[in-house]
């Protein structure tokens, strides 16, 4: 099969990121013959202008639809794509020159109908864009779920740099509208239909993330609450590590609690954990202010998850008769 690609990309009240993005596009090194399709969910701050001013060095069509988030977004804009493989991106991402010839070169090497692939830092991020990515990536805080592990049984893809072809979409109807966790929800129903997933691990985006702590705090708590609803839909992806952030984060209160009356074996735990992070984190990055930021990060990223997925856990079970979406209505947007 000859692949045509489409990049499908939404884009909410960020044209500044859509520039940047594009930008990144004219200067990807390939032969390969592809479409880029914006889609504006509705935003106050419209993008349109900005995309115009590509559209003499790029193949770019540009939809403005009304706000019902970005998994909805990404199925209007694969309906609306002209190619036959369709590669998702967030507004927020940047693309070294080598992406597509990567995408392509796997693809071609070992076709699957999905692929994720990871996502990284670029040097010219801030030191919190560069911290927080650390602990969004790092195989001592994700386990490598991201993409940044070398060897993935089954590997989930993440919307912010992911692929599927024409005919999954077709079969699968796309993305949900539960938000977060759209993306993992598309995937297991992929594997339910019998379609093969797959990481490719040159396929990297620089992910820029702007964002603050309290931004991240919230983000990671969402990422939390969503967990345990796709335990409920897809019983079969339960894993006991989706329970290390909670445990871990009433571990370490039951450690400092313990500290106060002279036991301070647990703490030591901890501490010990916390360098380990600290050396590999300087080691990655080089930067020792980054190396510092990582260990909060990572302390927001555990706190944050660990006490959306108890506090989710706990409203699904005290509210056994009803619906997540009558329970959670804040992560999920009513389709139009």
């Amino acid at each position: 099969m000859q692949l045509q690609f489409s990049f499908i990309i939404p884009v909410f009240n960020r044209p500044d990121e859509i520039q940047e993005l594009l930008q990144s596009f004219t200067e990807l090194k390939t032969n390969e013959n592809y479409e880029i399709v914006i889609v504006e969910d509705g935003s106050n701050i419209p993008s349109k202008d900005l995309v115009e001013g590509f559209k003499e060095k790029l193949n770019i069509s540009y939809f403005f639809k009304e706000n019902s988030g970005p998994g909805d977004s990404r199925n209007y804009g694969m309906k609306h794509a002209k190619g036959n493989y369709f590669i998702i991106l967030d507004s927020d991402c940047i693309l070294p020159s080598n992406y597509l010839e990567e995408v392509s070169k796997s693809l071609k090497s070992d076709y699957v109908d999905c692929f994720g692939g990871p996502d990284t830092a670029h040097k010219s991020f801030t030191n919190l864009q560069k911290a927080i990515n650390f602990s969004m990536t790092s195989f001592i805080t994700t386990g490598g779920i991201r993409g940044n592990k070398k060897s993935v049984d089954r590997f989930q893809p993440r919307s912010f740099n992911m692929g599927i072809s024409k005919k999954a979409f077709e079969d699968s109807k796309g993305f949900g509208s539960i938000h977060p966790g759209e993306d993992p929800d598309l995937t297991i129903r992929l594997w339910n239909f019998g379609y093969k997933t797959k990481l490719i691990p040159k396929a990297v985006v620089f992910h820029k993330r702007r964002i603050s702590w309290r931004n991240f705090f919230k983000q990671v708590y969402k990422f939390g609450m969503v967990r345990p609803i796709l335990n409920l839909w897809h019983p079969s992806t339960k894993k006991i590590t989706y329970w290390f952030p909670s445990l871990f984060c009433l571990g370490f209160i039951a450690a400092l609690a313990l500290f106060l009356i002279n036991i301070k074996w647990a703490l030591l735990i901890f501490i010990l954990y916390f360098i380990i992070a600290f050396i590999l984190a300087l080691m990655d990055t080089k930067n020792l202010m980054v190396a510092l930021l990582s260990l909060l990060s990572i302390l927001v990223q555990f706190l944050g998850y660990g006490y959306g997925f108890l506090k989710s856990n706990i409203m699904i079970l005290l509210n056994r008769n009803k619906n997540p979406e009558t329970i959670f209505p804040e992560l999920f947007f009513k389709l139009k």
